[in-house]
């Protein structure tokens, strides 16, 4: 049986390139398309298929272990770059179908005419499969790892929008705060709010909460802890937009906005500051 590996893996390494070939043909176009579109060259491509064709057809005959290695540092290379390049893990996987459908298709002949014996045939599966797997989880791998990037810096973008800080003039800004308020937005808000007060060189925020429908002891607690914090800083803050049932809500659980400086609306806050509305008669 070692004979027979050792002649199959031979014939797939020796025929590596018209492996390639074949599998090409096989690929969907969209697939190709796309290594194409992003400036990866067909001689590029061409050599991938065959160095991992080649790798998988030594594994019947050479050392598995140096074969494995081989294998991986393929199979990463290319998963960093077809993901990077926009190909869908959907492709990627089923392209390492193909493969195993065009190794197969080396031995037809010999299949047919039963020169090898079926225990052959399942030790040559036996040793395929599983580095075709690996393949497959480490495409899987990678698309996880970059998939967690782009959420990230999508949930960071997110983060930055929920809590804006605009200004109105030199000194002077708004931060607006809309939603719900959790824990970690709280702190994110604490965060925003001190530093870039300091980055804007600000003397007046004005922190407007009329679109904050409930106000719990935690997220007063936090306010006051923002407000007191600019103090410190020189920065004046004016709390605005309380709403009624917000105000009823802060009496029964005995938050006490006395020690803050709050207005009715944000017109009120801008008017004590020092702005006025100038009619044109």
């Amino acid at each position: 049986m070692k004979e027979e590996l050792q002649y199959i893996g031979e014939k797939i390494v020796k025929n590596n390139a018209e492996l390639a070939n074949n599998l090409s043909e096989l690929m969907y176009v969209e697939y190709n398309q796309k290594l194409h579109q992003y400036g990866i060259e067909e001689y590029q491509i061409m050599d991938w298929r065959t160095k991992l064709i080649q790798y998988i057809g030594e594994s019947l005959f050479k050392d598995q272990k140096a074969v494995n290695k081989k294998i991986t540092n393929l199979a990463t290379y290319i998963g960093k770059t077809i993901a990077e390049n926009g190909i869908s893990l959907k492709h990627a996987i089923k392209s390492i179908s193909f493969v195993r459908h065009v190794i197969w298709n080396v031995f037809t002949e010999e299949l047919e005419q039963n020169r090898f014996s079926p225990i052959t045939m399942l030790s040559v599966s036996k040793i395929i499969d599983p580095f075709l797997d690996e393949i497959c989880y480490i495409f899987s791998q990678i698309y996880e790892v970059q998939t967690k990037k782009k959420m990230d810096v999508a949930y960071t973008a997110l983060e930055e929008l929920s809590v804006p800080i605009v200004p109105i003039t030199i000194g002077i800004a708004v931060m607006p705060i809309i939603g719900e308020i959790d824990t970690h937005r709280s702190a994110l808000i604490m965060q925003t709010g001190l530093a870039k007060s300091v980055h804007m060189e600000l003397t007046h925020l004005i922190l407007d909460i009329s679109g904050v429908q409930i106000m719990d002891t935690m997220v007063a607690d936090n306010l006051f802890k923002l407000v007191y914090s600019l103090r410190l800083l020189g920065v004046e803050t004016i709390l605005t937009g309380i709403r009624p049932e917000i105000a009823q809500t802060s009496v029964k659980l005995g938050i006490d906005f006395r020690k803050i400086n709050t207005k009715a609306t944000l017109e009120q806050a801008l008017e004590e500051i020092g702005f006025r509305r100038f009619l044109n008669k």
